[in-house]
């Protein structure tokens, strides 16, 4: 094969993996907004910007997006019932980013099925702790591109010939009927 059809084709969906996180980043960031802007904590735009960021770094930058706010709610001597808010508003985000808008989001941008995008992390996680965790959505990304890219080249079931395939074509095999 050649090196330029891979590079490619990995680089195409490496872009559709940034895209997707991208649109990901901008819908937690969003959502990290509406509810520190709730809650009334100073410099909330600045710190949902830092959130949006933080969603690049996989399971650890959602917990490092809290160390702002969490600042800010100290300084300010938030009550109790506040901080049980803005835990609650981070579970809920968490739910919501890593249960539904990154599965949905891979299946968008790069046909990835829901159930691969939700335990491919976990098992490369226990394989790879770090560095599986960290590559789970990207590999997965390049792995679908291919499995795409091979799907369109072959045949489909009944057809004789693909325009794109190489090979020979082959008469229709006879019908009972016709010996």
């Amino acid at each position: 094969m050649q090196f330029r059809y891979h590079a490619e084709l990995t680089l195409g969906a490496l872009r559709r993996w940034l895209i997707a996180q991208l649109y990901d980043s901008l819908i937690v960031g969003g959502l990290w907004l509406a509810a520190l802007t709730a809650l009334q904590v100073p410099l909330a735009p600045a710190w949902a910007l830092v959130a949006a960021g933080m969603q690049f770094i996989p399971h650890l930058g959602p917990v490092l997006a809290l160390f702002g706010p969490a600042l800010t709610m100290l300084l300010m001597r938030a009550s109790l019932e506040r901080w049980f808010w803005f835990l609650g508003a981070y579970a809920v985000i968490n739910l919501l980013d890593g249960l539904l808008l990154q599965p949905l989001l891979m299946r968008q941008q790069n046909r990835v099925p829901f159930w691969a995008s939700l335990l491919t992390p976990i098992v490369l996680g226990v394989i790879f702790p770090f560095w599986g965790v960290l590559l789970a959505a990207p590999l997965l990304a390049v792995i679908y591109a291919y499995r795409e890219d091979r799907r369109k080249k072959t045949p489909a079931q009944g057809q004789q010939f693909n325009s794109r395939s190489e090979g020979v074509v082959l008469p229709p095999e006879p019908k009972d009927g016709d010996r």
